[in-house]
């Protein structure tokens, strides 16, 4: 995608027209020998992104995948993802101030302050489509949906691509965030931490439904999600072709001066109507 989007050849080698080009990179990153800089708190630095790791994962445990496929079908399942994935915070600070540089460590706490900042305006975000569901647990989001394309959260999914993609990932510029000092093979655990988009599609796009109805074959219901979540994939993947990073006091001035007082507003528009009209 970017290779056409730059007009350039892409990776083609790996494979018929390079679709195994990423289990190649996979391998790459698996063998690369971890470097760290003499300078840093090795423990620290190395468990730093092995928990970002980890709480990537454990958040799957209330993603439903399909009908009846889910780990823990619990009734908060919002509240749960939106409190582990706030500890990410965590490893972002232990990685910069385990570097033992204060270049990245300014890194770390910028890119901590976007995350809170950025994750108070997603929280309004998952509040409309709370308001419109009435309910916090995940597959009674998507059976919501099941009706068809009407029934999908449009709206709310084209506020949570604004918050997604080039212009607010100052994380990982090698250039200001702690990944300057983060060898191929710790990045790698990092980035990794950061490709949930399934909760985009399940949130905003009806999950495992069709455009024009509900699916109840929970085979058939895992591809049309795993479709959606490489759509997901390539929107990401187009913003961050497209448009430009932005400085960080930039960055922060959209989030606070114009994401959170539009979600603001969006959130009472949809109340009013949840009041007034019944959603």
């Amino acid at each position: 995608v970017w290779a056409a989007v730059m007009m350039r050849k892409g990776p083609n080698v790996v494979g018929p027209f390079g679709l195994f080009q990423s289990f190649a990179d996979f391998l790459k990153f698996v063998f690369k020998e971890i470097v760290i800089p003499a300078a840093a708190n090795k423990t620290v630095f190395v468990i730093a992104p092995i928990l970002t790791l980890v709480l990537a994962f454990i958040t799957w445990a209330v993603v439903p995948l399909a009908p009846g496929w889910v780990i823990s079908d619990m009734n908060v399942g919002i509240l749960y993802l939106l409190a582990i994935s706030s500890l990410g915070v965590y490893g972002i600070i232990m990685g910069g101030w385990a570097s033992n540089s204060k270049y990245p460590f300014l890194g770390a706490l910028r890119s901590a302050a976007q995350m809170v900042s950025y994750e108070v305006s997603i929280g309004f975000v998952i509040v409309t489509v709370l308001l419109l569901v009435g309910s916090l647990n995940l597959t009674q989001i998507v059976n919501h949906q099941s009706a068809g394309l009407w029934d999908w959260h449009g709206f709310s999914f084209i506020g949570a691509l604004l918050h997604g993609g080039s212009p607010i990932k100052i994380a990982m510029a090698f250039v200001t965030g702690i990944i300057m000092f983060m060898m191929m093979w710790i990045f790698f655990i990092s980035a990794l931490a950061e490709t949930n988009r399934a909760m985009i599609s399940i949130l905003f796009l009806g999950g495992w439904n069709l455009p024009w109805g509900e699916v109840t074959n929970p085979y058939i219901g895992f591809l049309v999600l795993y479709t959606k979540i490489w759509f997901v994939f390539f929107l990401f993947a187009m913003v961050k072709a497209f448009v430009p990073r932005y400085r960080y006091d930039q960055l922060m001035r959209i989030g606070w001066k114009v994401f959170l007082p539009t979600t603001l507003v969006a959130v009472a528009v949809v109340g009013a109507n949840v009041t007034f009209f019944g959603g």
